[in-house]
């Protein structure tokens, strides 16, 4: 018995040694940082052991965790994990009570939180008295989150950081940059044109405060009028 309780105790601080996380990769992670991922994949007793994280999570995402579709685990080697992280596709967001509700590109509600994640554009001017998550936000005239996505892609695409995307009842469009105001009007045919021109214009625009005026498209690209308040 004696031999038989030396050996178990030897197998299992072989396997708690040698099977040790020491390396961990996270890939895919924007919301979240990569020490964040680490504590939600190894949390708990053994959640530094490779061996026992492949049994728990083998053919097993991790689900549940805002802003997260799913996470996978794999093991590299005995002492290496890499965890991919999918992301929750976001559009933007709207301020509700005291809450930031999260939207997709059709508008359904994502998520509701009390914390607002950067990186993601606050959408005003849209009304609406209520919200179901998982569902569209009911506002008057859904096909407006068709013109949020288009902007939204076009920001990534010209690397434009806008703090919001407002709406009047017109449907103009505005966008926020810190202190500057960029009044984008109503033409869908030239939005892209305009956000084209942005990268040059808003330097020159740091530290002030005002509106730029671009409701008419100017082929130029830099005679647009910039009002300080």
């Amino acid at each position: 018995m004696a031999v038989l309780a030396a050996a178990v105790l030897g197998a299992g601080y072989y396997i708690r040694a040698a099977y040790t996380v020491r390396t961990v990769y996270v890939e895919g992670n924007v919301h979240y940082t990569e020490d964040d991922i680490k504590a939600i994949v190894m949390d708990g007793f053994l959640g530094d052991n490779s061996l026992y994280l492949s049994l728990k999570y083998k053919n097993k995402g991790i689900e549940g965790i805002p802003f997260v579709d799913v996470m996978n685990v794999e093991v590299l080697a005995p002492d290496t994990i890499k965890i991919i992280v999918y992301e929750k596709a976001l559009t933007g967001y709207v301020s509700y009570l005291d809450a930031y509700i999260y939207f997709d590109k059709d508008g359904s509600v994502v998520e509701c939180s009390s914390v607002k994640t950067g990186g993601i554009p606050q959408v005003t001017g849209l009304s609406f008295d209520h919200f179901v998550l998982g569902e569209p936000l009911p506002v008057e005239e859904p096909e407006i989150f068709g013109s949020i996505l288009n902007i939204t892609r076009l920001l990534k695409k010209y690397s434009l950081d806008a703090d919001k995307i407002y709406y009047n009842r017109s449907g103009a469009v505005t966008l926020y940059f810190d202190q500057v105001k960029v009044a984008l009007g109503t033409d869908a045919v030239t939005l892209e044109d305009k956000l084209m021109a942005l990268p040059n214009l808003l330097p020159s625009l740091s530290g002030r405060k005002g509106t730029l005026q671009m409701l008419a498209y100017d082929e130029s690209g830099g005679r647009y009028t910039f009002k300080p308040e």
